[in-house]
């Protein structure tokens, strides 16, 4: 039976949703569509399976296809990224990248040890031991001690004397790179040479610039990491999931160990997860493989020509481009020069049918809640088609609901900060010139159709 026979309110609910997505400009740097084969993948009859265990070693019995559809997306996954199977094994089981992230700290080391990671403010990633002084926030920071290094404060880029020396005297045992809202290229040879310097292993997260990677138009930190994860469905444009890949003898600790990829395994199953989702892997197996075309690879520099642009848009209106600019997917924007709330911002960008998101900066002085900044970024629009005549109509709408946001101010006081946003956001969807972009945008996304 149908789903819109069996169950109409999801079917209706679903087709609601593909609409919205069909019309608006979805520019949080995190999403992107996945193709119709990806999706076929997902939504096939392999989700009917239970598979606990690696390949030839299952606890349950049936697996002879499953063992193939899993090998071959392991397969794939080394070899669209360059490595030998020798050197390196994959983990493509991990069901998103925070627990990626944490079997990898579970098999790496003992209860306790420490773990020097980027500031969340700054870029970073909560799966990597965000906590508030003694406010243990993830669980990464209630079994490890977690130390951060920063940006420079007024550079907002990395200064990797400065980690050099922060990680000589907090001594961590493992180091963690990559972040959601950090614009510029991270130097893994540099992050490298300081884990080996102070005997940690170097974890490099590429969750954001997987697909970049991939493609060759940002760089590998594959020469230089004993882990690196990422997740799938963001510039790898797969299904939402997550793959771990692990040099089998680290380089850059001491340790008597024979497999460490094994070690990932077992961190994965039986320690964090049960069974994994066989239809997730075989649409990221479909994922990789689209991922090793010459289309991927024009559009992985399409993604950054788009991004590169708006940022210098930003910049040329005198907006406060976070570092100058980017080397990649996302520009970070502090609106505080322009006295602009983010919070109303996002909310009205989103009333115009430009979907981006509210972001903390490098020496925020709002919170998480009501941070200072704006994130936005190219993976979807570019799938899409839109090229650079497009960002600069993107931009000129963006640079007119920044005006009329600038417009209103948030109270200090948080309660009356609440009431206040209750009170605006009907007047804000109803500005004239809000809805006449709504209906523009919904235009221009017209003529460039989803996948």
């Amino acid at each position: 039976m149908k789903l819109i026979s069996s169950d109409p309110d999801i079917a209706s609910l679903i087709q609601k949703e593909a609409k919205r997505q069909r019309n608006v400009l979805e520019m949080i740097p995190s999403e992107n569509y996945a193709s119709r084969a990806v999706r076929e993948a997902v939504g096939s009859v392999l989700m009917n399976k239970y598979a606990e265990g690696q390949t030839e070693a299952r606890y349950y019995q049936g697996n002879s296809v499953i063992d193939e559809v899993e090998t071959l997306c392991k397969t794939r996954a080394l070899f669209l990224f360059g490595l030998d199977e020798t050197e390196w094994g994959v983990n493509v089981q991990a069901l998103s990248g925070s627990p990626a992230n944490l079997a990898v700290l579970n098999a790496a080391l003992p209860l306790g040890e420490t773990i020097m990671a980027m500031y969340l403010p700054d870029g970073g990633h909560l799966s990597h031991g965000w906590h508030i002084g003694n406010k243990r926030i993830t669980m990464a920071s209630k079994i490890w001690n977690i130390c951060f290094y920063y940006v420079d404060k007024e550079t907002r880029v990395f200064d990797y004397d400065a980690i050099l020396t922060q990680a000589i005297h907090d001594k961590p045992k493992l180091i963690i790179s990559g972040g959601t809202a950090y614009p510029r290229e991270i130097d893994h040879k540099h992050m490298g040479e300081i884990a080996s310097k102070v005997g940690a292993y170097y974890l490099a997260d590429i969750a954001h610039e997987a697909g970049l990677v991939a493609a060759g138009v940002n760089t590998s930190p594959f020469p230089y990491a004993d882990f690196v994860t990422m997740t799938t469905h963001k510039t790898l444009r797969g299904p939402r999931g997550a793959m771990i890949f692990t040099r089998r003898k680290p380089i850059n600790r001491k340790a008597n160990i024979d497999d460490m990829s094994t070690r990932i395994d077992r961190s994965v199953f039986p320690a964090i997860q049960g069974g994994p989702h066989e239809h997730t892997i075989a649409g990221i197996a479909v994922a990789l493989g689209e991922a090793k075309t010459t289309e991927f690879k024009k559009y992985s520099r399409q993604i950054i020509a788009n991004a590169k642009l708006l940022a210098g848009l930003f910049l040329k209106n005198g907006y406060d481009v976070v570092s100058g600019g980017t080397d990649k997917h996302l520009v970070l924007v502090d609106l505080r020069n322009g006295r602009i709330s983010a919070t109303i911002a996002a909310q009205a960008l989103e009333y115009a049918h430009i979907v981006i998101n509210k972001n903390t900066v490098p020496n925020d002085t709002g919170t998480s809640v009501y941070p200072s900044g704006i994130r936005f970024g190219t993976p979807a629009v570019t799938t899409r088609g839109m090229k650079e005549k497009e960002m600069k109509q993107i931009a000129g709408w963006m640079f007119e609901v920044l005006h009329l946001a600038s417009r209103y101010r948030l109270p200090d006081d948080t309660k009356e900060r609440k009431l206040f946003i209750k009170k605006l956001y009907p007047t804000l969807r109803n500005i004239k010139r809000i809805k006449q972009i709504t209906y523009e945008v919904t235009s221009l996304c017209g003529k460039f159709p989803v996948p």
